[in-house]
């Protein structure tokens, strides 16, 4: 007979309440651990989708994702006459809000440079890729967008022609790929008003181009991204990059860095913090249900006592209780992180190493909380039946 079960049955509902509160707390670490996943294949999609080998950047800078970067317009030609390198291509991404059918949206624009990339690593659900060297779009469906629709972005129209998933930069605004030079009209636009200024403070009133403005722009392309051949001396690479003096390069490992020790570093912080603060309470909140459940049988416990029962039977009672909550718990976290998580507005990401991880959190919680129940049944003495 397994006194665990039985006491269990006997005091159904309190376990199942206390398995649905722990249940809870899972959810919350599974969340919060999940969100930072999210977030970290959101910042890196881009830097391990687009097929890039080295990435070319402004000197002195470690952009273009943890921070600003902006190369000269001619820096592509200049790194492909490199040895080694096979192919370069232009890289711009800019965060653009936009009124479409009176609702604001809000999309983080990134250019592909056309015609030497379509968009082909990126992953549809609906439409094609870019056909056309302007005025085509693809967007993620979580900017608001339809098929066929048209949106004015800068001073055009763009056709959206595709369609993607879960393709959202780190602050959770969904990607648009517009061809490059798209991409960098849409970011030199500016109002009338400011080009009148400028006209006037240029001193030529109808001969001015209308694309200056009173603000200073720098270029746009944020970086070149560089495909080596097989078998290519990067070293080597990085060396004749490095002594032009105004760039500097980074490879896909690099950025990963950047972005997980550096940009990343205090979220994975935080999220540790709080995912420590819900296990301290997960191991109060089963600690009190076992000795409250303990001090109860305390008279059940002293006739086991006197009949002749081990303490290892005891133990055993009140530890298997303690695992069955925890058991139970982490069964139902995990169902209702599948249930509730997909609603969430970022992306949850369950990975099955953090949730064994957990598990074994978990499994040392309940193994922490029965201590104060074995602590107090040991106390009790066979003689105390009879009081």
């Amino acid at each position: 007979m397994n006194l665990a079960f039985k006491d269990v049955k006997y005091n159904f509902l309190r376990f199942l309440l206390t398995m649905a509160g722990v249940g809870f707390l899972i959810m919350a670490s599974i969340g919060m651990v999940g969100l930072y996943r999210g977030i970290v294949e959101d910042a890196l999609l881009i830097v391990e989708k687009i097929g890039a080998d080295l990435w070319v950047v402004q000197g002195g800078r470690a952009g273009p994702f943890s921070e600003s970067s902006a190369v000269s317009s001619d820096m592509d030609r200049r790194v492909e006459g490199i040895t080694a390198v096979s192919s370069v291509r232009r890289f711009v991404q800019i965060s653009q809000q936009f009124s479409f059918e009176g609702r604001n949206l809000r999309a983080s624009i990134t250019g592909l440079d056309f015609p030497k990339d379509r968009g082909q690593w990126v992953q549809l659900q609906r439409g094609r890729y870019l056909t056309a060297g302007h005025f085509e779009a693809i967007a993620d469906e979580s900017i608001g967008l339809a098929l066929g629709d048209r949106v004015r972005l800068g001073q055009d129209d763009y056709l959206i022609v595709g369609l993607t998933r879960d393709m959202v930069d780190a602050s959770g605004d969904g990607l648009m790929f517009v061809t490059v030079n798209d991409a960098m009209a849409i970011a030199k636009r500016r109002t009338s008003e400011e080009v009148l200024l400028a006209r006037a403070a240029a001193g030529r009133i109808a001969a001015a181009d209308t694309s200056e403005s009173s603000v200073p722009q720098d270029s746009k392309i944020a970086a070149v991204l560089v495909s080596l051949d097989k078998g290519a001396d990067e070293d080597q690479v990085r060396t004749d990059v490095l002594s032009w003096g105004d760039a500097n390069i980074l490879s896909r490992a690099d950025q990963r860095d950047l972005l997980l020790n550096q940009r990343l570093w205090r979220l994975r912080l935080q999220i540790l913090a709080f995912t420590g603060v819900l296990l301290v309470v997960m191991a109060i909140v089963i600690s009190l249900i076992i000795y409250t459940l303990t001090i109860e049988k305390l008279h059940q416990i002293a006739m086991l006592k006197l009949i002749g029962a081990r303490n290892s039977v005891i133990v055993a009672m009140i530890v298997q209780q303690s695992f069955l909550i925890g058991a139970g718990a982490l069964v139902l976290g995990l169902a209702m992180s599948k249930l509730v998580f997909p609603l969430f507005p970022r992306r949850i990401v369950i990975d099955p190493w953090d949730f064994s991880a957990l598990a074994l959190a978990v499994g040392a919680v309940c193994g922490f909380a029965s201590m104060l129940g074995i602590w107090r049944a040991l106390k009790v003495r066979a003689q105390e039946v009879l009081a």
